[in-house]
């Protein structure tokens, strides 16, 4: 019967079904994503989509595309923070090197990176202002960008590079596009047994010296390169002012940076499909003024598609995030847990705050609690909140933006799950449906005659596997989500164990601990503390009407 019901989603995926008619169940339609001047496909089919975990998976990929990338090319790129001496791998030139060589050889080389706040507050004007210099005087642009909210971001983090020219004169090896939580910035160059970058950024201490860093980006092939290539040429088209701020329009002009964009090449045709996974692009754009010609009302897709794939959910929600902060947010996770009884919710987040102040720390407690207590409340021992550590013993900074939902859907990107990323900053997020079918029991893990799919499924293994420190294939046991969540907390209180016995025998294998709850303090400082994580860590980019009716 098992082998019958599998051989049946095989032959008609259900999701395939309604692609070719009807709305489909998990992906948002063109008018559930709320902005009519998107100007993107609803989605792309045809992709082939690689998860490259931590940054020495991914910016030796990044490092050998920037080198391939010649006259007829074009390298576009946003981040929230690059510094330009960041190696990409051992043995060639940091990012603005391998920049400067693409625009050298006669690329088209353009790039958009947020301006940032005051480096006082430790931010990183400086390195994005010299990476900009670098690139700019060897022929390419790069703009500092500002044009968000009163203490918003751009926090998309995404790289193209593709082939100009006509459809015959299109090489499929050149168009690739990157995208997730991996900017070209100190820290980011950790591999999978997590020894650090030595390039390291100002951290807290509870990291050590050089602190250790899990992520994820994907790597794109096929059509949806050109639907990454739009939301670039979008907002490098914006005609608004890059800041609207003389104190930061000063220091600009007297670095000689440029304060318009040059012209962009026409983009060649979509390039022809590569792979089994239809690819949905998310965004996140707040309502501003003057508004975002490709947003004017802000856009709130992230959210509107974590609500949608949420709603489906049944048997396993697992999570990788720097922040699950937000109110808002733990309702969405707390609804799904309410309407599915065998839901069950694993999240990862770093065990400390990256910075060391006190108002860091209570902010972060404060947003954190806050929303867990909602979806304990409403999950109860179906939810398991954990961060890892090293197999050093060191503990990890979790800043993975990751969901996949009963091993169908898949999201990897740059939102957090926090209100600032749903509603505030600029983001991009990329919702994954491989049509190809994974064949391994159970075939349909959520019920709904979705069948689990190879991407989705083969993301949460791998996860899995380097959390739990075990080789390539060693995840028998992990395919059913209760097996799964069984395994992963059995890892984790053993680990605990160890650790109360005062590290006494050999260390266990797994990298999972149990997250501490921490008290954001009694009621006053809890007073105290809230407008400033309002206003300040987890701002509302959402209209006032919006706000009043809880939506998105």
């Amino acid at each position: 019967m098992q082998q019958a019901g599998a051989a049946a989603l095989r032959r008609e995926p259900r999701w395939a079904r309604t692609l070719r008619g009807g709305e489909e169940p998990w992906l948002l339609s063109a008018g559930q994503r709320g902005n009519d001047a998107a100007g993107l496909p609803v989605w792309s089919e045809g992709n082939d989509v690689q998860a490259l975990v931590d940054g020495r998976s991914y910016l030796p990929v990044l490092a050998d595309a920037l080198a391939g990338a010649t006259a007829g090319d074009a390298v576009l790129f946003a981040g929230w923070r690059a510094e330009p001496d960041e190696f990409l791998d051992d043995a060639g030139p940091p990012v603005a090197a391998a920049l400067v060589g693409a625009a050298t050889r006669r690329a088209v080389v353009r790039g958009l990176l947020w301006r940032s706040h005051s480096e006082v507050l430790g931010y990183t004007y400086r390195a994005n202002r010299d990476l900009a210099v670098a690139v700019n005087a060897a022929g390419g642009q790069v703009l500092l960008d500002h044009r968000v909210r009163p203490l918003g971001s751009l926090h998309q983090k995404f790289v193209v590079r593709t082939r100009l020219g006509a459809p015959d004169d299109a090489s499929t090896d050149k168009d690739v596009a990157f995208l997730g939580g991996i900017d070209t910035a100190h820290s980011r160059r950790d591999g999978s047994t997590h020894p650090g970058d030595r390039q390291a950024r100002p951290f807290s201490a509870a990291y050590g010296p050089t602190p250790a860093w899990h992520d994820v980006q994907l790597q794109l092939r096929g059509p949806v390169v050109r639907d990454v290539e739009a939301v670039f040429r979008q907002r490098w088209k914006d005609p608004a002012p890059l800041t609207r701020w003389p104190w930061q329009t000063v220091p600009d002009r007297l670095a000689g940076l440029p304060r318009t964009a040059r012209p962009l090449p026409a983009p060649a045709p979509p390039p022809a499909p590569a792979g089994t996974c239809t690819v949905q692009l998310l965004r996140t754009y707040p309502p501003r003024r003057p508004a975002y010609p490709y947003a004017p009302d802000g856009e709130r897709s992230v959210a509107r598609a974590y609500a949608k794939a949420l709603a489906r959910a049944r048997r396993l929600v697992y999570v990788e995030d720097q922040y699950l902060w937000s109110r808002d947010v733990a309702r969405v996770f707390a609804a799904a847990l309410r309407r599915a009884p065998g839901l069950q919710v694993v999240a990862v987040a770093p065990r400390y705050t990256d910075k060391e102040g006190r108002a860091d720390v209570l902010a972060s407690m404060l947003g954190q609690n806050s929303a867990w207590r909602a979806v304990l409340a409403a999950g109860g021992d179906r939810v398991h909140l954990f961060d890892l550590e090293s197999p050093a013993g060191r503990p990890v900074y979790v800043h993975a933006k990751v969901c996949v939902v009963d091993d169908v859907w898949a999201a990897v990107g740059s939102a957090n799950l926090n209100r600032r990323s749903w509603t505030h900053d600029s983001e991009l997020t990329a919702a994954v449906l491989d049509e190809q079918q994974d064949g391994r029991d159970p075939v349909d893990p959520g019920g709904l005659g979705d069948g689990a799919r190879t991407f989705a499924r083969d993301l949460r293994l791998t996860l899995m596997r380097e959390h739990l420190d075990r080789a390539d294939g060693d995840d028998a046991d992990l395919l059913d989500p209760d097996d799964a969540v069984q395994a992963i907390c059995g890892a984790a209180e053993e680990l605990d164990g160890w650790h109360a016995a005062g590290g006494a025998g050999p260390r266990p294998n797994g990298r999972l601990r149990s997250h501490p709850r921490r008290s954001s303090g009694g009621t006053l400082r809890r007073w105290l503390v809230t407008p400033l994580y309002d206003l300040g860590y987890d701002p509302d980019g959402r209209p006032w009407r919006m706000r009043l009716r809880g939506g998105h």
